[in-house]
């Protein structure tokens, strides 16, 4: 049953769907993927083989008992551990929850369970996804399956992995800076962040609350449509939901035709610092949107060179109000409790000992963005700057439909490389900030190999807010001619790891 693992979502649940196979068959096959090379690719810090199979055998019950499964009854899914599962370890790559067991589901978890998806486990991510790597877990990096000794994005470079890797047809991300596409372009993988509040936060543990949004990851654009619609919604136990339908995604991504579209080029994404080959394979994809019908402008977004500093002092001053609910007295790791200590001892020494250093960071930038008498020349500053961003944002869809720019500057670097350069390190989500900044939609798909290093290259497709089925219309028609131009899908099969 090995070549069930490379089935689309699609093609999975209609198998399925029509008996030709079954949803333990499925998920088993999955499972025995994950414990053949999971050892070597870190993506997942818990498999849950029992509530994976009791899932499954759920979707195969109620099909013999005659009743209609849904568009992803059966499919596995693997779930960033950033997002509550009722009694199953959720850790936000941190050892100060080791072994915490949420008393709750997110609401994206309940989604995933009533639309009858198998969640395999949880996956790898930097430490409460502050990262573009994910080797700010606690829990050791994630290797990119398609070099291991390079990272596969981050934050959320278990849920890319577990992807490339083929030991998952669909996966869960966040992305607060660019953490579900970023991994997406590097792993040869589609990542999407839909419009900020149109998938619930609820039980989603917050790192920068005004920026996070978690979305759909996947190997093909009608598999992120597909699951993108599953996930999306109002939801009343969020604050933040916006209360208006979802876009029509899934009819979207089976359009495959850009005629008429206005596209626009980023002035302002390009330059000193992008890799040659990343360059040329964006190149190519744009030369490719005007071949399929598509009207292609360049667009100047000046405030964009703004973004960076920007979100380094709103996202860390949101966190370091955020995580101060790791305390050692409600939840979690407990250091120094000896007995005469005091509380306020008691939570130094456990928040010594629970988050690592690049939490310690930015909860200390954070603080002192914060603090009496530098917050309007900080904090206040770099807010002023998100509507100037929003602003060109306005002035560019004016004009054009969608915006499209190279997902990061480079290929997947090796692990180590920018470790004690956080600069460096920083300047990888350079075209993915301004989105979350803003809250409108974008996705990253593979657009080919780098020359020079023969890595994957992501493009990135940015919509405005609540038209998040354009991402899907431009992506379906882009991926679409790409395979054509190919042959085959750029994962056409599993790596041998």
């Amino acid at each position: 049953m090995t070549e069930l693992i490379t089935y689309t979502a699609a093609e999975t649940a209609a198998a399925i769907s029509a008996g030709e196979v079954s949803a333990v068959e499925v998920a088993q096959a999955h499972l025995d993927r994950i414990d053949a090379v999971d050892k070597k690719v870190n993506a997942f810090l818990h498999v849950d083989t029992e509530g994976a199979l009791k899932a499954a055998r759920a979707v195969d019950d109620k099909r013999a008992r005659g009743e209609e499964l849904g568009p992803l009854a059966g499919v596995p899914l693997a779930l960033k551990d950033v997002f509550t599962t009722r009694g199953i370890p959720t850790t936000c790559g941190s050892k100060i929850l080791e072994g915490w067991l949420p008393p709750y589901d997110a609401t994206l978890t309940t989604r995933l369970k009533d639309a009858g998806v198998v969640i395999l486990g949880k996956t790898n991510m930097d430490e409460f996804a502050m990262g573009s790597s994910t080797e700010n877990s606690a829990y050791g990096p994630t290797g990119n399956p398609w070099d291991l000794t390079r990272i596969p994005g981050g934050s959320g470079g278990g849920s890319a992995a577990a992807l490339a890797a083929y030991e998952a047809p669909l996966a869960i991300g966040t992305d607060t800076g660019g953490s579900i596409r970023q991994p997406g372009a590097v792993t040869g993988t589609v990542g999407v962040k839909p419009t900020y509040g149109t998938v619930s936060r609820y039980g989603l543990v917050a790192f920068s609350s005004s920026l996070d949004q978690g979305g759909p990851c996947a190997r093909t654009v009608l598999d992120a449509a597909l699951l993108h619609e599953a996930i999306a919604g109002h939801d009343p136990l969020d604050s933040t939901s916006v209360d208006a339908p979802v876009p029509a995604v899934v009819e979207a991504a089976r359009m495959r035709d850009v005629r008429g579209m206005r596209v626009g080029v980023v002035k302002e994404f390009a330059g000193e610092g992008y890799q040659a080959g990343v360059m040329q394979r964006f190149n190519e994809s744009v030369e490719l949107l005007r071949e399929l019908g598509a009207e292609v402008v360049e667009v100047s977004c000046p405030s964009f060179t703004l973004a960076l500093p920007a979100y380094y002092l709103i996202a860390p001053s949101e966190a370091s109000s955020n995580l101060a609910r790791f305390d050692a007295m409600r939840y979690g790791l407990r250091v120094g409790d000896t007995g005469g200590a005091s509380a306020e001892e008691v939570t130094a020494l456990t928040r010594e000992a629970g988050f690592g250093p690049e939490v310690k960071r930015r909860i200390i930038l954070g603080t002192y963005a914060l603090s009496s008498g530098y917050y309007d020349a900080y904090y206040g500053s770099a807010q002023k700057v998100r509507t100037l961003i929003s602003r060109d944002f306005d002035a560019a869809f004016a004009g054009v439909d969608v915006l499209v720019s190279p997902t990061t500057p480079t290929t997947a670097f090796p692990i180590g490389e920018r470790a004690d350069d956080p600069m460096a390190m920083y300047l990888a989500d350079l075209c993915t900030i301004p989105s979350n900044l803003a809250g409108n939609a974008a996705m990253s798909l593979p657009c080919g190999l780098a020359p020079e290093d023969n890595l994957p290259v992501g493009l990135q497709i940015i919509a405005p807010a609540m038209a998040d089925d354009r991402l899907y219309r431009v992506g379906g028609a882009v991926e679409a001619a790409l395979n054509e131009k190919w042959g085959h899908p750029l994962l056409k099969e599993a790596p041998a790891l």
